[in-house]
């Protein structure tokens, strides 16, 4: 007998249908919205509070994370760059152990399958640091050392040079053996200081000079005094200058003297603590700030 239940059930399991339909046909479209960005590299400054992190995504897909920030606000973060459906990281890379560039990379290292790690190879007896070593070690992920002259291909012509370390740094301060990189796309350039201070600068002047020119310069040791010498940031040369600092914090940065020296060369500084997480994009001909720069 065809009862007025089994009617109902029927009326009700033929919505849940066409909401099905409709959920497959949001996700196929949200695919292939970012498939069609392919061919772009993508680098977004995520908004972690006081402390580093720095999500890029290749032309080809591959997907590369450098510090994880203070602790597991990265992950919100990541979850606002990367697809709700991607529980993966190419590579996760460290350019030093100090707690605000590593101490989120725990919660990233179990949340996600991370391929391989990458750091200077500088040791810090700190709890975070000892996390991370036993945490690489559980997950069985490998970890390379950065060194002068390495070049990581990311895919899609993208690749990151390390321009520091120049030798073993097992032993050194961390901001003595920081992991420097630039990573370009095509006729672009953006240079990745972790904390480096005003002697490494001067190193790399001498060495790299005109080599040090970049679109963009993720500035040192969040906008201190210590970093940013007038001389590296002109060889640099940057279209933007991307301060990640938290806001309200307690060092005070960026410092002053930074700002100013950014002003005096007329470099647009773009602060977390003002626009959140910062996404920048290249075609491999220009770079640009995107608008979806957001808390």
């Amino acid at each position: 007998m065809y009862t007025e239940s089994m009617k109902k059930l029927r009326s009700s399991w033929r919505w849940y249908l066409l909401g099905l339909l409709a959920l497959a046909n949001i996700l196929t479209w949200y695919v292939v919205v970012r498939e069609s960005r392919q061919g772009e590299l993508t680098v977004a400054f995520l908004d972690v509070g006081q402390g580093d992190s720095i999500y890029i995504e290749a032309p080809n897909g591959n997907q590369m994370l450098i510090d994880g920030g203070p602790d597991k606000k990265v992950l919100r973060a990541l979850g606002k760059v990367m697809p709700f459906y991607d529980r993966s990281l190419d590579i996760v890379a460290v350019s030093h152990p100090h707690k605000d560039h590593i101490a989120g990379l725990d919660e990233v290292l179990r949340r996600y399958e991370v391929g391989a790690a990458m750091s200077s190879g500088t040791e810090h007896k700190t709890a975070e640091y000892d996390l991370w070593k036993k945490t690489l070690e559980a997950k069985g992920v490998q970890e390379i050392f950065g060194r002068r002259g390495m070049r990581v291909h990311l895919g899609g012509g993208a690749e990151l040079e390390v321009l520091l370390p120049n030798q073993d740094v097992t032993h050194e301060e961390p901001h003595d053996g920081m992991l420097v990189m630039q990573l370009r796309y095509g006729e672009t350039a953006i240079m990745l200081t972790g904390d480096m201070e005003a002697a490494l600068e001067n190193y790399l002047i001498a060495f790299d000079g005109p080599k040090l020119k970049s679109n963009l310069l993720k500035v040192g040791h969040h906008g201190s005094r210590t970093s940013s010498s007038l001389a590296f940031v002109g060889h640099v040369s940057p279209e933007y200058a991307v301060i990640q600092s938290g806001k309200d914090d307690s060092y005070g940065h960026p410092h002053p003297e930074t700002v100013g020296t950014f002003k005096r060369l007329n470099i647009p500084m773009l602060l977390n603590e003002q626009l959140g997480t910062i996404v920048v994009t290249s075609d491999g001909n220009r770079m640009s700030v995107e608008e979806r720069a957001t808390h």
